[in-house]
């Protein structure tokens, strides 16, 4: 950038923060976000050089936020109009906030990554960076790798979840809530509970997320029901076999939501599904947390807000994983990803392991940390229409909408990746991504869009060696995080020069590689001692009551489902393995069936239902004898590989080829080629041993 004006890139960002800072003098504020107070500025990793970027410096504060409620850009956050609002009309809020920031900014790469965080945790870190996990990152083991740091990003979290819990330094939004008049609005609430052991006690929601309050109405009326399984009738729990239990936090400020506890003396069953309807008061606007983010976002690109601790940011990029991926779908198709003064928040998204779904974030009573599952987390809303990024018409609900409609009418349509483990094919309506709602044909997938599923992975890699755990195999610990790092400079580049990046790679219709589920579509080879699934996570068109659809009120619980839209899953080659996807380096070259499912054990309750969002590791016969005897399909290490040595040069050739395509980082080869030396040189025993007997 001005490569010839003699004028130094560092000073020249400083006289634009500047000039920014006085033009703002001048003209309106747009981005809402009022003022920055920060509570500690100091040496990120003890002052750690970073490569061409140098060290970092940890900020550590919170942003508060004035919103217009009048303003369409805020339209679509429910139950605004029930905020209160101080002298000038506003909406008042506030959020925790931390950055990591290169402590010369001239010598940072000009871009900002937002790491959605997942229920209050931060998550980049580990995923890029191979760090320690932590929420509050202050040294070197913090930093991982570097690979962030030395590619010169500004790395920014904040508080956007209204539901959460103090404690574990996570970060959380303080919202406004809902008033009518004298009366509190009051609604149903529905919690399942599936607890992991036997237990009399346990909090109605989970993941350190708190409870809206039961009236006294709703403690009087309120139901519990039980079912082990999903498909079978509700069975009531008498009210006097159990009790509600709120707990306050002393000091706490005013939307922070109580602990909520269920205390059941029978025992409450390991795996069986309860589910509690009450009546409950005081609804937090969870909605606010998108302007939040959008104003956050725009103040630090734009260099607004009192006190705001950076200089204005070039380039712009949301990453979120599960949960915080589903933010970043239903910011965008919110219509968030335009401030208000019309101007583009995020350059670029990147929703990992998301599936198909949005959220539970905004509408009355919303319970962010909610999902979809196949044996837990029944009937709450998140995977719901639009699913695609192209727009659809929904044979169930009659609608037309797609997840960058609003963005792509108002020209603020970001850059997307949308990337999968091949896991959420079965957890979590992951097809519907490229589909139409009803599996009938693929989408049309927009220019702006890249969408990269993880073949032969699991939702998050398991560690290793992996156990069984509650499942009837071992966990998935294939690793896609190399792919990411790849994949987020491969973004910026496209942002920022428009070079394009590789093309998409997901399964489709049309090349017969996206399937039905059975064994018989699929053609997963019987493998012995291994029970393929007879169920899946599949969502339905729920009927929440009469308000829902247009004014995102609950009226009905539970819903009633008006029709199921179709999933559909990779087929397997001979050895079970997913084809039509970016299959990870060991799964390309493997020594195992690598699945994107794995069953509950008897012991861990529900057998035979999904366990969770987990894959399965089914290691190869390793000798021909071996597989003779047991009657295995898949040939073994030794008919494959014929020796360690022949399967690493393999593994690294297969590395390369996915370096050139753009999808590996050279500097990622040795360290996937070694790790794999670590895991597998024991299934290469047996073929040593007889080398070294001829």
């Amino acid at each position: 950038m001005f490569p010839n004006s003699g004028f130094p890139f560092s000073s020249l960002r400083r006289f634009l923060f500047l000039h920014v800072c006085f033009i703002g003098f001048l003209t309106p504020s747009y981005a809402e976000l009022t003022r920055f107070e920060i509570v500690t500025r100091e040496d990120f990793a003890e002052g750690q050089e970073f490569g061409k970027t140098g060290p970092y410096e940890r900020i550590v504060g919170r942003a508060y936020y004035e919103i217009d409620p009048e303003d369409g850009a805020n339209a679509a956050v429910v139950d605004l109009d029930l905020a209160p609002q101080n002298e000038r009309g506003k909406v008042e809020l506030s959020a925790d906030l931390f950055m990591l920031s290169p402590k010369d900014p001239g010598k940072g790469n000009g871009a900002l990554l937002y790491d959605v965080n997942n229920r209050g945790n931060k998550l980049a870190l580990g995923t890029f960076c191979r760090a320690a996990r932590t929420n509050d990152p202050k040294t070197g083991k913090h930093a991982g790798d570097g690979f962030l740091f030395r590619e010169g990003f500004t790395m920014v979290w904040s508080g956007w979840d209204g539901e959460l819990l103090p404690g574990g330094d996570r970060l959380r939004l303080f919202p406004p809530l809902a008033s009518e008049s004298e009366e509190p609005v009051t609604g149903l609430v529905r919690c399942e509970i599936v607890p992991n052991s036997v237990t009399t006690r346990t909090v109605i929601n989970w993941a350190n997320h708190g409870s809206y309050r039961p009236t006294q109405k709703g403690l009087e009326t309120a139901t519990l029901t039980e079912r082990l399984l999903p498909q079978h009738p509700r069975v009531p729990i008498s009210r006097d076999q159990w009790e509600l239990i709120a707990t306050e936090t002393p000091g706490a400020e005013l939307s922070q939501l109580p602990k909520v506890e269920l205390e059941f003396p029978a025992g409450l069953k390991k795996a069986h599904i309860y589910e509690l309807i009450y009546e409950a008061k005081d609804p937090v606007i969870m909605g606010t947390g998108f302007p939040a983010v959008r104003d956050l976002i725009s103040a630090l690109r734009n260099g607004t807000g009192a006190g705001n601790p950076v200089p204005p940011i070039e380039r712009t990029y949301g990453f979120g994983v599960s949960q915080s991926g589903r933010f970043l779908r239903e910011f965008v198709h919110g219509g968030f990803n335009a401030d208000e003064a019309g101007r583009r928040v995020f350059d670029g998204i990147i929703p990992h392991v998301s599936g198909g779904g949005m959220g539970c974030f905004n509408f009355r009573f919303a319970q962010p940390t909610r999902h979809a599952g196949q044996h837990d987390h029944h009937d709450y809303p998140p995977d719901r229409f639009p699913f695609a990024y192209e727009t659809q018409t929904d044979p169930l609900s009659g609608q037309t909408d797609g997840i960058l409609k609003r963005a792509t009418e108002s020209g603020t349509a970001p850059l997307v990746f949308h990337t999968q483990s091949s896991s959420e094919f079965w957890n979590r309506s992951g097809s519907l991504v490229f589909t139409d709602p009803l599996g009938e044909r693929d989408a049309d997938v927009p220019d702006n869009v890249r969408i990269y599923f993880f073949g032969g992975t699991q939702h998050g890699p398991s560690s290793f060696p992996p156990s069984k755990g509650g499942g009837q195999t071992m966990g998935n610990p294939a690793d896609y995080k190399p792919f990411l790092r790849a994949l987020l400079v491969a973004l910026d580049r496209w942002n920022a020069t428009g070079e394009e990046p590789p093309p998409s790679q997901y399964p489709t219709i049309r090349e017969g590689d996206l399937v039905a589920w059975t064994q018989n579509a699929t053609g997963f080879p019987a493998i012995p001692g291994i029970t393929y699934p007879r169920v899946i996570q599949q969502p339905s068109f729920l009927d929440f009551g009469p308000r829902w659809l247009d004014q995102r009120i609950q009226d009905r619980q539970p819903p009633l489902p008006r029709g199921d839209y179709q999933v559909r899953v990779p087929r397997s080659d001979a050895d079970g393995n997913d084809v039509g996807c970016l299959r990870s380096p060991e799964v390309a070259v493997p020594v195992a069936t690598y699945t994107s499912w794995r069953l509950r054990s008897e012991e861990a309750g529900a057998g035979n239902e999904l366990l969770s969002l987990s894959g399965s590791y089914i290691p190869f016969p390793k000798t021909k004898d071996e597989r003779e005897q047991s009657g295995d399909p898949r040939l073994s290490v030794e008919e494959r590989y014929e020796s360690l040595e022949g399967y690493l040069a393999k593994l690294e050739a297969q590395c390369r080829e996915y370096e050139r395509a753009g999808f590996l980082l050279g500097e990622d080869v040795p360290q996937i080629v070694e790790t794999q030396r670590k895991r597998v040189a024991t299934l290469f025993e047996p073929m040593e041993v007889e080398a070294a007997g001829n």
